[in-house]
């Protein structure tokens, strides 16, 4: 007779459903998985063998042949260990429940723990498509999969413990579903700590107000990293849906902890300029989010941007214009989400000084290291802001600067009048206006027109460069409530795209 058991596996951010069938027959005592199974599921043979062995469970002495269907599609991973024992079990009848509306998942130690796997929350979500009503996961993964309505999930700490509820003996309870609406952002720094810097301010609340990019350039210690690493704490509130679908990047990335059901707050993610266009973008034999993807809903922060490599930095170029990065590999073709913010910081010059009595360095030297950013990524990158240095008496003020709290209030009011403009549509913000509304959404002044026309020819603009210029004089208006944009927008959006013209000639 054959058992079937319910499981399910991860390609990429997506979950898809597996079958465990087992067949248990006379002959030669053998153990074979079929089914594209990788090197880690083959060795399941010996964890479930010897889990069986020493829970007291009896493992069949004939020929065991486990099939993973669909057999076309490849498995990867030990989350099938626990599955394939049910099967074995029921196949063998050490148990006569009926598991059709279950599923399985988990990796057994010898001793018959359950292991914690990546990925619970997306394959928990497959599982009620499934139909499955009962989701057997490890203890530590249960919190994250309990996310899912209308699905048990049943936290699983051993062998002992799984037998006991199937069996009716001693019934586990199903793990509680997080509330989204009891989470709270709570950070532990703020832009009252920032003195001075009131036009990088400024910048920033503009960039969150319409999720735009920016490029932050100055002198060493001018604050370029204090004011980047706070702008998640102005940024809104993360909608349910947003949460779901960073947590499932997440999940699959491993990097959920046990006590962590839901990421509520949106990711801040700075990686070494070390990392490779790998690690920024996602990879692997079968790929991995990577960096940019981690940032999915938040911030993605590079310091010192031209000491990342070439390579690293032009992967970037086409995930920020269409909010997710494609890796194609021979085995498959994934495709992560990766809506950000990107914020990068750098000096003006290698030895940082540029422009002052400090600087060191010839004008071909300077001119090799601003060339290290290439220019079509420059022009992704939508406000272009300079960090002065802060004179002594605004950094030794006792006064605390503009809190986090208040400029999140602005903000929050802004993006409220942007969800009912672009509502009934996927936008997000201004930002990720598409060409075909671009004219709808910004109605331009007969002045500002004039003005945009010019400054068009004099900075010798891009048609992209003007396509951010407009999105970023969109959100100005938005600021002081105005449907059209004035003279006054495009004036100040235009002194945030300038700085490519004074430090790349």
């Amino acid at each position: 007779m054959v058992v079937k058991i319910n499981s399910s596996g991860l390609l990429g951010m997506e979950a898809f459903g597996i079958t465990v069938e087992t067949d248990i027959s006379r002959g030669i005592t053998a153990f074979d998985i079929v089914g594209l199974p990788d090197a880690s599921i083959k060795e399941s043979r010996d964890r479930v063998r010897s889990a069986m062995r020493n829970c007291g469970l009896t493992f069949p002495t004939q020929r065991i042949v486990v099939n993973l269907a669909p057999a076309d599609v490849k498995k990867v991973g030990s989350l099938y260990d626990l599955p394939i024992l049910i099967s074995i079990m029921l196949a063998s009848g050490q148990l006569d429940n009926d598991l059709s509306s279950s599923a399985f998942i988990g990796e057994l130690s010898l001793s018959g723990d359950v292991n914690p796997v990546n990925g619970v929350l997306p394959m928990a979500i497959q599982a009620k498509k499934m139909g499955c009503r009962n989701f057997f996961v490890p203890e530590n993964n249960a919190k994250e999969g309990a996310v899912v309505q209308g699905l048990n999930v049943y936290p699983v700490r051993n062998l002992e413990e799984l037998i006991l509820h199937l069996k009716g003996i001693k019934p586990l309870i199903p793990a509680k579903p997080a509330d989204p609406s009891n989470a709270h952002s709570r950070y532990e720094i703020d832009f009252s700590d920032v003195r001075g810097q009131t036009q990088a301010k400024r910048a920033l609340e503009i960039a969150a107000c319409g999720g735009h990019n920016v490029l932050l350039i100055g002198t060493p210690g001018t604050g370029k990293s204090m004011l980047a690493k706070r702008v998640p704490t102005i940024l809104p509130e993360m909608t349910f849906d947003e949460m779901i679908e960073t947590s499932k990047i997440h999940s699959v990335a491993g990097l959920l902890s046990q006590d962590c059901s839901l990421i509520s707050e949106r990711p801040f993610r700075s990686p070494h300029h070390t990392v490779s266009p790998a690690g920024l973008t996602g990879g692997g034999t079968i790929p991995h989010p990577g960096e940019i993807s981690l940032a999915h809903n938040g911030v993605l922060f590079l310091d010192e941007l031209p000491e990342f490599s070439r390579n690293t930095m032009e992967v970037l170029r086409q995930p920020i214009e269409d909010g997710k990065v494609t890796i194609s590999r021979v085995n498959a073709t994934l495709s992560y989400p990766c809506s950000i913010m990107l914020i990068a910081a750098m000096n003006p010059c290698p030895c940082g000084y540029y422009g002052t009595s400090k600087c060191t360095c010839s004008p071909k030297a300077v001119a090799n290291y601003l060339a290290k950013v290439s220019g079509p990524l420059l022009d992704r990158l939508d406000l272009h802001v300079e960090v002065p240095s802060v004179d002594f008496k605004e950094l030794s003020s006792l006064k605390k600067g503009e809190s986090s709290a208040e400029i999140k209030k602005r903000v929050d009011k802004v993006r409220a009048v942007q969800n009912y403009r672009f509502r009934g549509t996927n936008i997000t913000c201004n930002a990720r206006i598409t060409p075909g509304l671009l004219n709808k959404m910004c109605p331009l002044s007969d002045d500002a027109m004039e003005f945009m026309k010019n400054q068009y020819e004099l900075l010798g603009l891009s048609a992209r460069a003007y396509d951010k210029l407009l999105k970023v004089a969109r959100t100005i208006a938005d600021i002081d409530e105005s449907e059209v944009i004035k003279r006054n927008h495009i004036f100040e959006a235009v002194q945030f795209r300038n700085l490519d013209r004074k430090y790349w000639r």
